[in-house]
């Protein structure tokens, strides 16, 4: 394996959903006493934290079948060019410039992104546009990990950086 990120969401998250199930606390305890406050504090607190956790579950994996993004996989053959984005670049590609066929697996918290090609004609999808944290280092692991092809050239286009 040359390259592997976890999409897990950032540490204000995990505040903002402590402090939710804090006040849920306050209010049922307030309410009911401190024993129904306890045992309510604890359910919600395990389930914010499941929640987060699941949400932020998603990984990236390059490696030797290819490219894969959560349970998605994108093989060597049908890696095409890697353009990787900026946060205002990843936005773009989001709105005004997005393909409505493209397949997505973004997460809003996180800035950058990799596009990467499809070159297989019978994919409905032209492109993946996959959320990282560390774009580039995706793009070039995707790069230096291409097969060399029988003819000693790489299986498609490298990586390039965005204008």
């Amino acid at each position: 394996m040359t390259y592997r990120e976890r999409l897990a969401v950032p540490a204000s998250w995990w505040v903002v959903g402590m402090f939710f199930a804090l006040t849920f606390v306050t209010a049922v305890g307030f309410y009911s006493g401190p024993w129904v406050a306890v045992w309510a504090g604890a359910l919600t607190a395990a389930a914010v934290a499941a929640a987060l956790v699941w949400y932020g579950r998603l990984l990236v994996v390059v490696d030797e079948v290819g490219l894969h993004a959560g349970r998605a996989v994108l093989e060597w053959p049908y890696l095409g060019e890697v353009v990787v984005h900026d946060r205002a670049a990843t936005r773009r590609r989001l709105g005004p410039d997005a393909n409505p066929a493209a397949w997505l697996l973004v997460r809003g918290f996180v800035p950058g992104s990799v596009e990467v090609a499809v070159a297989d004609r019978s994919d409905p999808h032209p492109y993946w546009l996959v959320s990282s944290r560390r774009a580039a280092q995706l793009a070039a692991a995707i790069g230096e990990s291409r097969p060399i092809s029988p003819t000693g050239e790489g299986s498609s286009a490298p990586a390039r950086l965005p204008q």
